[in-house]
């Protein structure tokens, strides 16, 4: 009998963590490196969110909380969804995790049955299928292509759902596309579900506020309220109030899977850090003008890089609605020469001659479930982002 669960052998590894460790230690060894691996706003917390945790401290609020997350944050998650997204929802049919990634691992957990489908749209971000499989169901991958700006299409949806399909996760903006659907794109998905009434959906609205342009965002409960009783709308303040490091994420459902992940969570972290749900409820509750600061140099970036990569030789890169991600094609760069004197015959070959050659850290498309493409994260300087496309294509201008 092995000592280590059979569970390991049905996941892998965070290639973004991977890729992101690996410039790190060359970073260590000296080398000049551009890490554009890592999904981080490189904004600070809010300066009131930060002082609204001080404020919480010197209160003494550094106790155990209910493991749903305190009333304070609760109400202000109601008020959230009902404000910005239409959409009423009682405190006690909130949740308060440590981070969104626990919020989705404690959905699937709580409902999945061996065997049990789940439909990921690929491009995907790299834990949906790994979290699946450690709850012991399985991944369905519906490709969605550049053809179609990495949108999932009805049709392929539909034929993606079987007796066996439990959720779709649904993620907009995408991590790593960027892609968001509008209204009718939305509408045309939530059609398709309206016919199977078996399949719940678990959506992740992280990059909610980080859209671009006229693109107005939508999420599924709202666009079809008959999915309501069928919906786990799921979102956080990591992306939209740079507070990575709070770990804090929350969604809204039906009361019954509500309490069910709240006894999946009670035998796992019980609640979330006391002093990050009270920056949270600042962050929800306070002041919003500082988004309009992230989205327009958000949006800056997004277009520097876009032009910038498509004047790069053998690259094609689409312009994303939202997020602070690009997922550029490299397919015409396949079977080319590196000046290593490797033959690229992959999107990961691409990103790590990349890595060696010009040390600019990407992550390869296969990670995330389609290629040949790679992900850029443009949450980083201007200045960076600039110098990190100049050697991405003198890079491309070396292959032979």
């Amino acid at each position: 009998m092995g000592f280590l669960s059979d569970a390991l052998s049905r996941i892998k590894p965070s290639a973004t963590i991977v890729i992101t460790q690996k410039a790190r230690d060359l970073k260590a060894q000296g080398r000049d490196v551009i890490s554009l691996s890592v999904g981080e706003p490189d904004f600070d917390t809010p300066d009131n969110i930060k002082e609204a945790a001080i404020a919480a401290i010197r209160r003494g609020e550094t106790k155990y909380t209910p493991v749903s997350g305190i009333v304070p944050l609760r109400e202000a998650i109601s008020r959230k969804f009902k404000r910005e997204n239409g959409l009423d929802y009682k405190p006690s049919q909130t949740i308060v995790s440590t981070g969104g990634k626990q919020v989705i691992y404690n959905a699937l957990l709580a409902t999945l049955n061996p065997g049990d489908e789940v439909i990921i749209p690929a491009p995907y971000w790299v834990s949906y299928p790994e979290m699946v499989g450690l709850c012991g169901g399985k991944p369905v991958f519906v490709d969605c292509t550049m053809e179609h700006n990495f949108k999932l299409q009805p049709e392929p949806l539909e034929r993606a759902i079987t007796p066996r399909t439990k959720w779709i996760i649904l993620n907009s903006p995408s991590n790593p596309t960027g892609a968001a659907y509008t209204r009718a794109e939305m509408k045309a998905i939530t059609d398709v579900l309206m016919r199977h009434p078996h399949v719940w959906v678990l959506t992740d609205d992280m990059y909610e506020h980080l859209t671009y342009g006229d693109f107005e965002f939508v999420t599924p409960a709202q666009v079809e309220p008959n999915l309501y009783e069928r919906t786990l709308t799921m979102n956080g303040v990591s992306k939209a109030y740079a507070m990575t490091g709070w770990r804090i994420g929350y969604a809204a459902g039906p009361d019954h899977l509500i309490k069910a992940m709240d006894f999946v969570q009670g035998q796992q972290t019980s609640g979330a850090a006391s002093i990050s749900q009270w920056a949270a409820v600042e962050a929800l509750d306070g002041p919003q003008d500082h988004l309009k600061v992230f989205r327009k140099a958000f949006e800056e970036r997004r277009d520097l890089v876009v032009s910038m990569l498509n004047q790069s030789k053998y690259l094609k890169c689409p312009m994303p609605e939202g997020a602070f991600y690009v997922y550029p094609s490299c397919a015409e760069a396949i079977g080319r020469t590196a000046p290593s004197g490797k033959v690229l015959k992959t999107d990961e070959d691409f990103v790590s001659e990349l890595l060696e050659a010009e040390g600019v850290a990407a992550v390869h498309g296969s990670a995330f479930g389609l290629g040949p493409n790679f992900r850029i994260s443009y949450a980083t300087s201007n200045a960076a982002l600039e110098d990190a496309c100049n050697r991405i294509q003198r890079f491309c201008g070396s292959l032979r």
